[in-house]
């Protein structure tokens, strides 16, 4: 059992990332924190509960995007956890996220000490994680800004490094110095010397400290979220910062803006394994292999096969006498690359940009505030999608001006509304939503509803709807 220690520390969950180098799972809209890792488990759950076991913890704050609103808010309700949602207009990297969560959790004139978690990190051994958070608020609590450093395991060009400086006791030292990326032979040489941890990007600092020195090192930063928070308009779930004002705001991290010029920087190396899952060649090295070095997620059958990493979430993936491939498929896309040049699917997603293909930005599963859909089937004038509703949730009373609907119920109750008319259907019960009419669909019953959605149309785009009513206070 972890033992208590008396600190009041507010959870800040980072994730404004779109994780493209994991293409084609990854994408803009649905990036590497909300995929399923298998079982239903991703890593923005695992942060959340990692935040919330973290003893003396209250109710995290979450920075997101705008678009990435209803994931956050679904997976919150999945592990039972309510928390502080600010939107993003648009990512300006971690010193304004990190500086709108403290001027919102400095709202009621308190002053937490926040712990600063991207959402994205695979971390295991969690009461050696939750020893040094321990450690950190104690150096917090005196006025410093704590890094967690993480003990390397080899010499990793992939990171920045921090160099301890002096012992501060509690298990710390002063910074000496942060170092960029290094080449092969400076961390080798790094290592050799002692003293050097990789820099995790999370952070111990009271939401006070972190605010003067903000203002003191990157002062516009510091102002344009000053008044986007004071700007802001909350609804339900959220608060959105005043979009001018934060849009206004310099793209920097807490590297650069506070951490490289301040006094009050501190690390406390962390004896746990990490990754950032950076990469598909990282989610190869902590998976599980089998007796030919093989990494399976998925339906995957190989013969003659070794040191591969698949990923099958459609359909089975088999292989036949293929060495060091990396092979990723999902429902509209296939990802095949030797190990050792994984990293360049981002030139993949630069080309796709460029065409603007879909599949760089849009996934097949789409969450909304009342639950999710998939698209299944995309032709030209018609489509297919799978539609999840919530017990007791609703979608917006809406038309379209340029595709009709055919609903099906595969399992549940839905309730109607087609034009004048509201009408209970249930398991293989159908109705069709001609163009142009208004309707509404809503799960009255107390398990999931459901249904198969098959659009057609001369235009299928999600722009099309035009809202009447909607009790979530969507726009869009």
């Amino acid at each position: 059992m972890v033992r208590k220690f008396m600190h009041n520390i507010a959870p800040v969950i980072l994730c404004g990332g779109s994780g493209t180098r994991l293409w084609p799972l990854s994408r803009e809209t649905y990036p590497k924190q909300f995929v399923d890792l298998g079982g239903g488990r991703t890593l923005f759950k695992d942060t959340v509960l990692r935040a919330q076991h973290t003893p003396d913890s209250i109710e995290p704050v979450i920075v997101c995007n705008e678009a990435h609103r209803f994931y956050v808010t679904a997976e919150l309700y999945e592990c039972g956890v309510y928390g502080k949602i600010l939107l993003e207009p648009a990512p300006r990297n971690t010193a304004p996220a990190i500086a709108l969560a403290a001027f919102a959790l400095q709202e009621g004139g308190v002053d937490p000490l926040m712990l600063v978690l991207p959402s994205d990190h695979a971390i295991g051994d969690e009461s050696a994680f939750f020893e040094g958070v321990k450690q950190a608020a104690a150096l917090a609590e005196q006025g410093y800004i704590v890094t967690f450093g993480i003990e390397p395991t080899g010499p990793e060009t992939g990171f920045g490094y921090i160099e301890q400086g002096e012992a501060l006791g509690d298990g710390g030292f002063k910074v000496a110095r942060f170092v960029e990326k290094p080449a092969a032979e400076a961390a080798a040489a790094m290592l050799a010397k002692g003293g050097y941890s990789w820099n995790s990007g999370m952070f111990l600092l009271r939401a006070s400290v972190y605010l003067n020195e903000l203002e003191r090192f990157a002062p516009q930063i510091y102002a344009a979220c000053q008044a986007a928070w004071n700007g802001r308009k909350d609804d339900k779930a959220f608060s959105r910062p005043d979009s001018e004002a934060f849009l206004s705001s310099p793209s920097d991290s807490i590297d650069y803006a506070v951490m490289e010029h301040t006094d009050l920087a501190a690390v406390v190396p962390l004896g746990v394994s990490w990754s950032d899952l950076g990469s598909w060649e990282a989610f190869y090295q902590i998976g599980q292999r089998d007796d030919c070095g093989n990494v399976c997620s998925g339906d995957v059958m190989t013969e003659g096969t070794e040191d591969c990493y698949f990923n099958a979430n459609h359909r089975l993936v088999t292989a036949i006498g293929v060495t060091g491939l990396v092979v990723v498929e999902t429902q509209d896309a296939v990802l095949v690359a030797p190990r050792d040049q994984v990293q360049d699917v981002k030139k993949i997603v630069g080309r796709l940009q460029r065409d603007k293909r879909p599949e760089c930005r849009q996934h097949p599963l789409v969450y909304r505030p009342w639950g999710s859909y998939e698209t299944l089937v995309m032709d030209g004038r018609f489509q297919v999608k799978r539609i999840i509703v919530n017990p007791g949730a609703e979608l917006s009373l809406q038309m379209h001006h340029h595709r009709a609907e055919h609903w099906v119920v595969v399992s549940g109750t839905a309730e109607v509304t087609n034009g004048d008319v509201t009408q209970l259907y249930t398991e293989n019960q159908s109705t069709y939503i001609p163009v142009g009419t208004m309707h509404r669909l809503k799960n009255p019953g107390v398990i999931p509803l459901v249904l198969i959605e098959i659009q057609s149309g001369a235009y299928l785009g999600e722009d099309d709807i035009v809202r009447f009513a909607d009790v979530y206070g969507r726009e869009d």
